[in-house]
């Protein structure tokens, strides 16, 4: 049975001070005293102040290595985003890093950098149902679930034995196990239902169920997949209030 947890100085100035020299008793036989003079009231070269302090350095308003075409897919009222990057437009291998935007100081690393798979063949920005390449683009994340219990996730999370996988990978490497925790990607499906839904907005030849989920060794289908503990990390940390999305492709294609 499926269980679904719901989301939800001022420097002052130094005291000047004034010495009066005073005129020594004598017998008038004595020669005269010189005349008392006062010594200077201070002196009339302006001091310098306190060194200024440098200041705080321009928020980032871009995520590290992404480009302006690509960043403007990133919707305002983000303030998380995991960045996958490609090492090449063919690769299966990838690095993944959790971002987090402070209104002072910007966009800066949260989490990671962890070593990721994706597709067997690489990356594509138009995704179809087989091609075996993980779609380019921004993706909301919003859905999480799996086979095993909830890790602490804010993100509301379907525990459900369907998430059960067997078989082998592309390597020979077993499958099993790699949909205990999954993150469900906002490509050609219905935001808010559990990763399993099945429904496809795009159409089916459109592809679909591509999910962040535990690494098995391998490249995947289209799916993007993280080792277990790096992936129970990412779903304590991501929070729905703040809109998380996935930024994801190429490095030279995220560069846009």
């Amino acid at each position: 049975m499926s269980v679904r947890k719901g989301a939800p100085a001022l420097l002052g100035a130094g005291t000047l001070c004034a010495a009066l020299l005073l005129t020594g008793c004598g017998s008038p036989a004595a020669p005269p005293a010189p005349a008392p003079t006062s010594a200077p009231a201070g002196d009339a070269r302006p001091h310098p102040g306190p060194p200024a302090r440098p200041s705080a350095p321009a928020p980032v308003t871009r995520l590290p290595g992404i480009g302006p075409v690509t960043h403007s897919a990133v919707p305002d009222g983000t303030s998380q985003a995991l960045v996958v990057t490609g090492a090449s437009a063919d690769s299966p291998r990838s690095t993944a890093t959790l971002y987090s935007r402070d209104p002072a100081t910007g966009w800066e690393a949260q989490a990671g950098p962890w070593p990721t798979h994706n597709a067997l063949r690489g990356w594509t920005a138009d995704h179809t149902a087989g091609d075996l390449r993980t779609p380019i683009g921004v993706f909301r994340l919003g859905d999480a679930g799996g086979r095993l219990p909830d890790p602490g996730a804010l993100l509301p999370y379907d525990r459900d034995e369907q998430f059960a996988i067997s078989g082998t990978g592309f390597a020979g490497e077993p499958l099993e196990g790699s949909f205990d925790h999954v993150i469900a990607i906002d490509y050609n499906r219905v935001p808010g239902r559990s990763p399993l839904d099945k429904e496809r907005p795009l159409g089916a030849e459109k592809g679909g169920g591509v999910w962040i989920h535990v690494d098995h060794g391998g490249p995947t289908q289209a799916c993007v997949t993280l080792e277990r503990e790096d992936l129970r990390e990412l779903l304590r940390a991501l929070d729905p209030a703040r809109e998380p999305v996935v930024v994801m492709g190429p490095a030279t294609e995220l560069a846009r």
